[in-house]
């Protein structure tokens, strides 16, 4: 049985890292305004992200077992890491740097070329290692017992969520996001609410 708490922290918490300006989701968005091989390139996105961050789960997870007050310096580090985090997407919302461009038409990509690019965006990007296998799985890794289950279960689903909308509903969310003020208000709830999470982690690492 899924748990509520843990499943609503990694949902949470993945959405608040993945809904970002950056090179994959704007990839992502891309391919699905030129409705093109959408939903491969969403799997991808998605699966990578579960894969990498039931890696940090497990792997952590195993140095916690051996090492308890892993979890005390993992709580207050994942705390010290959404702080700052949160604080670079309130700088964003209020020194926004440009709206999100759909590209002009081009030549179609084969569905290799269009999962080799994605696999670039997703995996050469250093930021993704220390999203979801160190912060992401850290805090999964450091869930009450039995619930990194949960906790992976709703970071993967936030994951899937995100992708196929952002993926499958492009057309729609294009002129939206072509303003800058769209992300401003994107990237000021990020903020927000990355803060919010910094806050309850150090009430429970101090508990």
């Amino acid at each position: 049985m899924i748990t509520a708490t843990p499943f609503l922290t990694g949902f949470a918490l993945s959405a608040a890292f993945i809904v970002a300006i950056g090179a994959q989701n704007a990839f992502v968005l891309r391919q699905g305004l030129r409705r093109e091989h959408v939903g491969p390139v969403v799997l991808f996105c998605a699966l990578a992200d579960v894969i990498l961050m039931g890696a940090g789960v497990a792997g952590l997870g195993a140095a916690l077992e051996r090492l308890p007050g892993l979890v005390t310096v993992l709580t207050l580090g994942g705390a010290l890491f959404l702080t700052w985090y949160g604080a670079g997407a309130l700088r964003r919302a209020l020194r926004p740097a440009g709206g999100l461009l759909a590209d002009q038409p081009a030549a179609a990509l084969t569905l290799r070329a269009a999962l080799a690019r994605t696999a670039g965006f997703t995996l050469l990007n250093p930021h993704v290692y220390l999203d979801t296998v160190l912060l992401v799985g850290g805090i999964g890794a450091a869930q009450p017992p039995g619930g990194q289950p949960a906790f992976l279960a709703g970071a993967g689903m936030a994951s899937a969520f995100w992708f196929a909308a952002l993926g499958y509903g492009a057309r729609l969310l294009a002129p939206l996001f072509s303003r800058p003020a769209a992300w401003r208000v994107l990237d000021g709830m990020i903020g927000l609410t990355m803060l919010a999470m910094a806050a309850g982690l150090v009430v429970h690492g101090l508990a």
